[in-house]
């Protein structure tokens, strides 16, 4: 492909702004779906047609969805592949295996990219990390994501801020055991994962003094995974991601006394 792949953002809050911005500056060719709530008299087969058609008629080859997650992003995705895009998706991801697999089912039968946006993955130490501490056996893993803002979404802290770190964790030290993670609205930023060996902390990566391009870099990424290299941030590595968190939870439901 020699002419710039060309994206449809769907969305129009805060995150859809930055991410046409950001594709702007790329030099990326941009289409907007603004409307992307299901209207109150709009019975789903309407909905599912009106999305198919505006992803059809967007001259994309990649549909972005800047959305909060809910019962209308496998409604979303389902349109955009069947329109013949490829599609981002912002996590966390919460659809059920058995929804993950349906979609997967149908993008492959297009030959259509399914991604996840987990950005943190592609900074320079988390991909070290991934070189060198890859599995991650005998080590353990924490991770730290507070934010000033409140939530805007209706999602827990642990779901929302806490799938960076999953990702992070399943990305580059799968194996090595979680010790720690500690999610919050409202608080003092504060953005950080560890790698301790033997109770003692070996290295460390501050999120929040991150000033690389990682987005530009999973743009890039999605685009090579486009043209046929290997893409590491599908359903699968979304699903491994959600089990963990869940996982997680359930561990610290049985130890009421250690929030």
């Amino acid at each position: 492909m020699t002419e710039p792949f060309r994206f449809v953002i769907a969305g129009r809050g805060r995150w859809a702004t930055r991410m046409k911005g950001i594709l702007a500056a790329e030099g990326r060719g941009i289409a907007l779906l603004e409307e992307t709530r299901r209207g109150l008299s709009e019975d789903p087969a309407a909905y599912h047609s009106r999305l198919q058609s505006a992803f059809s008629s967007s001259g994309a080859h990649i549909a972005w969805l800047c959305v909060p997650p809910g019962s209308h992003i496998p409604v979303m995705m389902q349109a955009a592949i069947e329109a013949g895009l490829h599609v981002v998706v912002e996590k966390p991801w919460l659809c059920s295996a058995e929804e993950t697999r349906r979609l997967q089912e149908i993008s492959s039968a297009k030959k259509l990219l399914l991604a996840i946006h987990y950005e943190y993955c592609l900074l320079e130490q988390v991909e070290n990390w991934r070189q060198e501490r890859h599995p991650g056996k005998g080590l353990r893993f924490g991770g730290r994501m507070r934010i000033e803002r409140p939530d805007h979404i209706g999602l827990s802290a642990l779901d929302n801020l806490g799938s960076h770190l999953f990702a992070i964790h399943e990305y580059s030290v799968a194996d090595s055991v979680i010790e720690e993670m500690d999610c919050a609205y409202e608080q003092s930023d504060q953005r950080l994962v560890w790698l301790a060996k033997e109770n003692t902390r070996i290295e460390e990566i501050d999120l929040l003094a991150n000033k690389e391009p990682i987005i530009q870099r999973f743009i890039a990424c999605v685009e090579a995974a486009v043209l046929g290299t290997e893409f590491p941030f599908g359903l699968d590595f979304a699903l491994r991601v959600a089990d963990s968190v869940a996982l997680w939870r359930r561990s610290q439901s049985l130890r009421p006394n250690e929030r």
